[in-house]
């Protein structure tokens, strides 16, 4: 295995061809900081070309996935005004974009909070497995935001139907949900038996040759079409547009003081 990047925000650990990383901010629920996604995105820069990692296993510290953006990047990209805020939010969309096409197998196993980006990396994973407990939901409407990298990979995974109910009302749903609505693939009702199937399913991945794996990925999301560079960009300008607005600094200020915005009252 090629070497890897010393990171602060996640855990690393190979066993077998695979690499477990565990999201480790368990004081804020693992949210999404813009170190985060910089720390993950040279975690695949690491293994993309390294046949002898089959499989990346990415979980969650502290009983919980992710529950999104971190709010704290929010504040400071404030401070610098709009295009910091496209850039921020156009860089989590290059992290999606690169988990989509990593050539290794990308299994996620969604504890807790499944939130916002949580779910967007959830939406990028070749194989899904949740608790029934937990809890999934895109909230950013909520915060007089937009999902804005997030809703491509959201309507590619469970389609245009679904993705409008849940990006629109920002509605929360179980694991249970999450499997009916094809979100995830395995739900299960205890840790011990959430490490079982992970293990069930990695046997599976180490009986398939890895070169043959990474191709047939290739293959696979060719044909079913992919959220373009462009429209990402778009994204991320609209965000920076509605954040700044009299919605998004009403929505994240009310978030932080803990308090209904102004429209929900």
């Amino acid at each position: 295995m090629n070497a890897l990047p010393d990171c602060q925000t996640l855990l690393l650990e190979s066993h077998n061809g695979v690499l477990h990383i565990t999201l480790n901010r368990p004081e804020s629920r693992n949210a999404m900081s813009l170190h985060m996604v910089a720390e993950l995105r040279a975690v695949l820069a690491a293994v993309r070309d390294d046949r002898a990692v089959r499989a990346l296993v990415i979980g969650g510290a502290g009983g919980h996935f992710c529950a999104g953006g971190d709010i704290k990047d929010m504040a400071s990209a404030r401070a610098q005004g709009p295009d910091a805020y496209r850039e921020l939010n156009r860089a989590f969309g290059a992290l999606l974009q690169e988990v989509q096409h990593a050539p290794q197998v990308v299994i996620t196993v969604l504890q807790g909070a499944v939130l916002g980006g949580g779910l967007g990396l959830a939406c990028v994973s070749d194989v899904a497995l949740a608790d029934h407990l937990a809890q999934f939901g895109l909230p950013e409407t909520s915060l007089g935001v937009l999902p804005a990298q997030i809703a491509p990979f959201v309507v590619q995974r469970i389609g245009l139907t679904q993705a409008r109910r849940l990006a629109l009302t920002a509605a929360r749903f179980d694991g249970t949900q999450a499997r009916r609505m094809g979100l995830v693939h395995f739900v299960e009702h205890d840790a011990q038996a959430l490490a079982e199937r992970l293990d069930e399913i990695l046997a599976h991945v180490l009986c398939c040759a890895p070169g043959a794996n990474a191709t047939t990925k290739k293959l696979l999301l060719a044909s079913a079409g992919q959220p373009s560079d462009a429209l990402l960009d778009d994204a991320a300008q609209w965000f920076s547009e509605a954040v700044t607005g009299a919605e998004g600094i009403e929505g994240t200020m009310a978030f932080v003081q803990k308090r209904k915005p102004g429209w929900a009252s």
